[in-house]
């Protein structure tokens, strides 16, 4: 089953975001590899592409996880999660209607 995964950014937090993408991407792209995801990507924090230092606010991610619990130990392992980049998460069950 999909479910939404979404992300809050805890205030000050862009320059450890920035040092632990590499390995935050990395989990994402297992992910990807095995067709588990169907979206991910990060909330900018001004309405622009490329925010720079205004950062991000948070971020999303829709996965194909066995359960919800599963989902949510798969992102209490993530490094944004682990490094404090997120000040919080939460995990909902996602029913894809359109496209």
């Amino acid at each position: 089953m999909l479910y939404v995964i979404i992300g809050r950014d805890a205030p000050g937090s862009l320059a450890i975001r920035r040092r632990v993408r590499a390995a935050h991407l990395v989990r994402i792209r297992a992910l990807v590899e095995t067709g588990r995801i169907a979206l991910a990507g990060p909330f900018p924090a001004v309405d622009a592409m490329d925010p720079g230092d205004a950062g991000y606010s948070g971020s999303l991610i829709v996965g194909d996880f066995d359960s919800i619990d599963a989902a949510r130990e798969w992102i209490a392992a993530d490094p944004y999660v682990t490094e404090n980049v997120f000040e919080s998460f939460e995990v909902h069950p996602f029913v894809k209607v359109l496209p």
